[in-house]
């Protein structure tokens, strides 16, 4: 039998997504030791543009990050995913066969792992208020398990192009920050002719540990949320070489003989009447080793849980290094985040 298994990787959120946010914060300091660095803040004269309304937020003894920077990360992720209403069709030189639901194909535990290298440019536009873009590229591997008909697994590798957008407000008042984030990335994966769009959420509050001589200088725990969601229609087309891996087509007669047993002692009638349409003839091909059949497919997935807890660490050497790492580790989706931030001002 064969299952379309490439389009699973449009499900990539590798990602280069849960790492968008920043600790850096429009903050007043609250501790007498820090009165003279507050004091001293009221003097700024600040004749930059961005953020706007920068020399108000100065006058009042806000301290406020740099408001240019370049971040770049790299993130791994690994996270289960869903597939549903499945569709396939068949193109020949003799068959066009449209697409047809496949309601009785049942898949087991399906996943993705990726990672991704991106970069992050961001602008404080306002004191609390930052606007950021993302470029990078990844790996993704897909992990795929058929149950019915016939038990099947697949793994397959492919590079991923990721681009986007996002807003994120943020403040604190001393040592206790805030944010919460937003962005909207389209994700490209090799073998898919649309990109795949993936919104994110987040929010985390946090405590920074501002060090005793120097204030510039400090480290930020923090804890949050994140929820994923993304485009959940795929549709495209394949080649039947590319659907099953090496090792399937080596034991494509296995695979032959297991559907074609389903279909002779298990299949009901209204499941052979379904699989005679485009299981049937996908079959045939296999048998044939005719790897140039084309294979549609139409497909709903999804992410298995939306949200996942996230904790998190940042040490800022000044106002322009700062180095950040961010782990993944309560829900299904688990990620792990390290990235280098460079400030200057605009």
């Amino acid at each position: 039998m064969s299952i379309n298994l490439k389009p699973l990787l449009a499900v990539l959120v590798l990602l280069s997504v849960s790492e968008l946010f920043a600790q850096q914060y429009a903050s007043t300091r609250v501790r007498d030791k820090h009165s003279v660095y507050k004091d001293s803040l009221k003097q700024v004269e600040y004749n930059y543009i961005f953020p706007i309304w920068g020399q108000k937020a100065y006058s009042k003894g806000f301290d406020l990050p740099y408001p240019a920077g370049i971040m770049g990360n790299f993130l791994w992720m690994d996270q289960g995913i869903i597939v549903e209403n499945l569709q396939l069709g068949l193109k020949t030189d003799e068959l066009d066969v449209p697409l047809t639901p496949i309601e009785f194909i049942e898949f087991g535990d399906n996943s993705n792992s990726s990672y991704t290298v991106n970069v992050r440019p961001d602008l404080w536009v306002l004191p609390f208020l930052n606007v950021y873009g993302i470029f990078g590229y990844g790996n993704s591997t897909t992990r795929v398990n058929v149950t019915v008909p016939i038990e099947l697994q697949s793994t397959v590798e492919q590079g991923i192009q990721t681009s986007g957008f996002g807003i994120m407000g943020a403040g604190g008042i001393g040592p206790v920050w805030f944010s919460i984030d937003a962005n909207w990335t389209w994700n490209k994966p090799e073998l898919l002719e649309k990109a795949v769009q993936v919104n994110v959420m987040g929010f985390r509050i946090g405590h920074t540990f501002t060090f005793k001589n120097n204030p510039d200088s400090n480290l930020a725990l923090w804890a949050g949320g994140m929820r994923v969601e993304m485009g959940s229609e795929t549709v495209g087309e394949i080649q039947l070489i590319d659907v099953l891996s090496p090792e399937a087509w080596e034991r494509r007669d296995e695979i032959v003989g297991n559907y074609y047993e389903w279909y002779e002692n298990e299949a009901t009638p209204a499941q052979k009447i379904a699989a005679d349409k485009v299981l049937t003839p996908i079959v045939e091909r296999i048998e044939a080793a005719d790897g140039s059949s084309i294979i549609s497919y139409g497909m709903d997935k999804r992410v298995k849980e939306k949200w996942n807890g996230v904790f998190g660490a940042q040490y800022q050497l000044n106002k322009r290094w700062m180095l950040r790492t961010e782990a993944g580790i309560i829900g299904d989706r688990k990620s792990f985040l390290v990235s280098l931030n460079y400030r200057f001002l605009l």
